[in-house]
């Protein structure tokens, strides 16, 4: 379906090694756009207007200071015109991006540039859903849904994705990926809904728990209301020695909070025209989910680039190196951290293994 542009004898009248290059280059050009990706999507703003400029006096970057990995090394990760500090995430995505682009063509150039090209596209994806993810603990949907939809596409143009020969074949293997992707996380989500729904945390004897407009904020943390209510039954319950509202106050009362009711006691209100609650408590009881929609979709998406089989392996595959992070952190002491870090990132390199090895890998394993 790609021919000629992809025809393997134009590409291999040039030297292999020259392609090479071009990956890195253009792979490290790729990268600079990611990082706009990765700052821009999880605030609603457009990837396109305005053009790159720096965050903290919005100085307007020229061509010539906009050369990935070599500007940043050469301002020393200063802005050039109010010398604030760019992340070395700038430097870090451009050069992991440069890295993937050569790997994908030195491992599958000399079979296709075409499948070396979008499996290098394909990871590009990953690498900005890994980094959103760490930062925002989101995966937008211009990345999961926008991958199903370019997973479907290449599926039809490259069925070899998929080791497939015609384009029925291709597209068949990638429908069957994005379902059993998004159904099996999806039935992960709602049994662990079933058996983890609910954490229970334990206060000091004098903390107060504060409810506002957007959040709920403990002694040492906040807590925005869309990552503790994930459907309309989610509540949240504790019972308070004293209450506070704007207008009144309570003592020794139940407390249950959900999206729609705010139930004190045998009263129950409206949260919406309730803006301020304080709670004296030691214990609160929030509602939690094993994985979120997110990586629903994004599971999804890798089944429709890479097929069931993926789905399966990356799946295992990143419940083990989930496993392994834990009990490292344990060791490290450092519990605490394994809770505030995301699924997709371990989704996003097992996925990757699988590009890069993990079918051999299962080969060798049941050959075994």
């Amino acid at each position: 379906m790609l021919t000629p542009d992809f025809d393997p004898n134009i590409w291999a009248a040039v030297p292999f090694h020259f392609w090479s290059l071009v990956c890195f280059v253009f792979g490290s050009m790729v990268g600079s756009f990611l990082n706009v990706c990765i700052h821009r999507l999880p605030l609603g703003q457009s990837i396109v207007s305005p053009p790159s400029h720096c965050p903290h006096c919005k100085y307007s970057i020229p061509w010539y200071l906009n050369v990935p990995l070599f500007t940043w090394l050469y301002l020393r990760g200063k802005c050039r015109n109010c010398g604030a500090p760019i992340a070395i995430r700038y430097f870090l995505v451009e050069l992991l991006t440069a890295v993937t682009f050569l790997c994908c063509w030195l491992t599958f150039g000399g079979q296709s540039a075409a499948l070396a090209l979008v499996y290098a596209l394909f990871l590009s994806g990953l690498i900005a859903a890994t980094f959103i993810d760490f930062e925002h603990f989101i995966i937008p949907d211009e990345i999961t849904i926008g991958g199903m939809v370019a997973g479907f596409a290449c599926s039809f143009l490259l069925p070899a994705l998929h080791g497939q020969v015609s384009p029925s074949g291709g597209l068949r293997q990638s429908l069957l990926g994005m379902g059993i992707g998004a159904g099996i996380i999806y039935l992960i989500l709602r049994v662990g809904k079933l058996l983890f729904g609910r954490q229970r945390v334990t206060l000091p004897a004098d903390a107060k728990v504060v409810f506002s407009e957007t959040a709920v904020h403990l002694p040492d943390s906040d807590i925005p209301y869309e990552d503790l209510f994930y459907r309309r039954s989610d509540v949240i319950a504790f019972h308070a020695r004293t209450l506070e509202l704007a207008d009144r106050g309570y003592k020794d009362v139940r407390v249950r909070l959900s999206p729609d009711l705010l139930r004190i006691g045998e009263e129950e209100l409206n949260p919406q025209d309730v803006p301020y609650l304080a709670a004296d408590c030691t214990e609160i009881v929030l509602p939690r989910e094993a994985m979120g929609l997110g990586d629903v979709k994004f599971m999804a998406a890798i089944g429709a680039f890479l097929g069931w089989q993926a789905v399966l392996f990356s799946l295992m595959v990143s419940s083990m190196i989930g496993s392994v992070v834990g009990v490292a952190l344990i060791l490290l002491r450092k519990r605490e951290w394994s809770s505030r870090l995301p699924y997709g990132p371990y989704i996003a390199l097992a996925a990757a293994i699988w590009i890069f090895g993990g079918k051999r890998l299962v080969q060798w394993w049941f050959g075994m």
